[in-house]
């Protein structure tokens, strides 16, 4: 799967798991998703979740960094090099 393959899919299942008002399409890759978004602690753990079912990644709690749930890019990057 490919940096852009990764993306699109994490943006797909950021608006179904956050019940997003926005197309996947227009969320903006480097936006951060806690300002522009509203993504919090609860969603952070939807997000976790989404992330073990998408794409078979196992976050232990060792393993989670803020960081890499500050934006769309952040997360592909991270998605990819787990992958």
């Amino acid at each position: 799967m490919d940096a852009q393959q990764i993306e699109t899919k994490l943006k797909q299942m950021i608006v179904e798991r956050l019940f997003l008002d926005v197309s996947p399409e227009a969320i903006d890759t480097e936006a951060s998703l806690m300002r522009t978004y509203g993504v919090d602690s609860v969603c952070l753990l939807e997000l976790v979740v989404g992330l073990e079912e998408a794409f078979g990644i196992v976050l232990e709690d060792e393993a989670f960094d803020l960081r890499h749930f500050s934006s769309v890019a952040a997360l592909r990057d991270f998605v990819k090099a787990r992958l």
